[in-house]
């Protein structure tokens, strides 16, 4: 049986491309267990996973889209307002035709 671990260094730039591609569960279900092992007690690892991480924020800041509130907010704001409008229709006291006899 071949030995299919790979080393840190391979580990490291297969993670560099999961980031970048934004596949990390496929790179985590990739690892055997030794490999697993090997990166949890590597700081090597780690110390290197954060400059990746520097490294494809700084490469893709142009490209990162912020979402738009503005939708979320209104359709909050009109809830916010349906539920104002109920509340002052709930607070009204009946009017009921009582007979009088």
């Amino acid at each position: 049986m071949a030995n299919t671990n790979r080393e840190i260094q391979e580990l490291l730039a297969d993670y560099a491309v999961a980031l970048r591609d934004g596949c990390l569960p496929g790179f985590l279900k990739s690892l055997t267990r030794d490999e697993a092992k090997c990166i949890k007690s590597s700081d090597e690892f780690w110390e290197a996973t954060e400059v990746v991480r520097l490294l494809n924020s700084a490469g893709f800041s142009e490209k990162a889209v912020t979402p738009d509130v503005g939708l979320f907010i209104s359709r909050v704001d009109a809830a916010i307002v349906s539920r104002q409008k109920k509340a002052q229709a709930s607070t009204r006291t009946p009017r009921r035709n009582r007979v009088n006899l």
